[in-house]
Formats: C-alpha cells, structure tokens, sequence
C-alpha cells in the first residue's frame, strides 16, 4: 500500500479481522496508530500502540480518548467493531425469534457503542484541515434494500447506526468544516463475524477489505459527510 492519507490514526476493534488488518495497513502506509480493542491485542508493528477499550463501558472509551488526546490530534477515527452472533444472540430467521436480551446487546455494540466512541473523540478531531470519522455499518442496515427480511435486530442496529452517523456529521460540519463522519460497508469479509452465514459468498480477506475501505476514505470529499458507503466507494441508500 502507498502512503497513508492519515497522519495520526486511532482504530477501535484492532484485534478483530478488518480492524486489525486496518491498523497493520495504515502503520505501513507511515500513520501512527492508537489501536484499541477489548482484549488490548493488536497487530504488531512499531507503528501501532495496543490499548483496551470495552464498547459496553463508557470509563474505558473515556480513558482511551484521553491517551489520544495526549499523544496529539488525530486525523482519521474508525470504529471497526461489529457483533452479529454470540453467547445469546443469532441472527432472527423469523419474527418469532426475537429476543430482547440479545435486541439490546446488539444495539449496544452496534449502535451506542460506535456513538459513545463518536461522544468521546470527535472533539479531538483537528478543527483545520481534512480529518474522518467511521464507522463500519453493513448493507442489510439499508432499509430501502432490505427484500429478504430475517435478521431483525442486526439490521435494525445497524440502521440505527447509520441514522448516528448521518446526524452526528450535520454537527461536526458546524466546527470542522473539513471533516467527515462517515459509514462503511467492508463486503463479505472472511472472518468470524461473517464465517457462519457466508460460506458459500465471494468474500475478501480482511487486508483487500482493508485496503479498499482506506482507499475510499482517502476520496471522500466533506460534501459526501453523513453517507454510507461500500468498500469500492459507491454510496448505499438509507
């Protein structure tokens, strides 16, 4: 990969397929990389600085952002977590799946999550030139797309992440001109979050994925700001 557009690089989710090949791609493209994630475990290069964070915990986001905030302005946040099963939660086949334990915990990874990490370093985002935040977001949080149904809760977290993101950039727009607040769309990637349901898909390897998203972060313009969009660039409807 060529040369990093982003200076100083803050991923959440480093330890996870796309978050970790994320931050390897960005540290060899010349970012400096804050990777934090819930086990503290991130790609190993001089470049990036494993820390801890716990979506589910506002003190740990808080703490994060603090050794942001102290190491300088960041120039591209991405929130590269994502939950589609596990202990408790599959995805619904039908309504009469719907459970609200695992409605809530999706939503509290998906949704308030990514929202609390956007509470927390927006701020920090420099207020002068071009800078990013992202989240990863998934086609099937469309609701203008959905004609298979099924997958209520993780669709609906996901839409409700897009909503996050679009409203949340109509206020970044207000002190960094700039800046962007975006959702991205990875494809299939070949990873545990998708490897139950996508075995018989075309799917990438984490680091293509990697290497499209960065490649589309590096082209979006402020005007798209409040979008999301797929790994080759083209926006997906609300």
């Amino acid at each position: 990969m060529s040369a990093s557009a982003f200076r100083r690089a803050v991923v959440v989710g480093a330890s996870g397929g796309v978050g970790g090949a994320l931050a390897f791609a960005l540290a060899e493209g010349g970012s400096e990389v804050e990777a934090f994630s819930r086990s503290g475990r991130a790609p190993d290069h001089p470049l990036i600085r494993p820390g801890s964070i716990d979506l589910l915990d506002e003190a740990t986001i808080a703490a994060a952002a603090a050794r942001v905030k102290a190491g300088g302005a960041p120039d591209l946040v991405i929130v590269a977590t994502g939950l589609l099963h596990g202990e408790g939660v599959q995805p619904e086949k039908t309504w009469r799946q719907i459970e609200p334990d695992a409605f809530a915990h999706l939503f509290a990874v998906n949704a308030t999550g990514p929202a609390l990490v956007a509470k927390r370093m927006l701020p920090l985002l420099p207020r002068e030139g071009r800078a990013v935040f992202a989240a990863l977001s998934a086609r099937v949080g469309s609701i203008s797309d959905n004609r298979l149904g099924g997958w209520v809760g993780y669709r609906a977290s996901k839409a409700a992440l897009n909503m996050i993101v679009r409203t949340l950039s109509l206020e970044l727009k207000r002190t960094h001109p700039a800046a962007l607040c975006v959702a991205l769309h990875p494809g299939t990637v070949e990873t545990q979050l998708s490897d139950p349901f996508s075995r018989n898909a075309a799917r990438v390897t984490p680091q293509a994925a990697a290497g499209h998203l960065l490649r589309v972060l590096a082209t979006l313009t402020p005007d798209e700001s409040g979008g999301c969009f797929a790994w080759d660039g083209q926006p997906i409807p609300a």
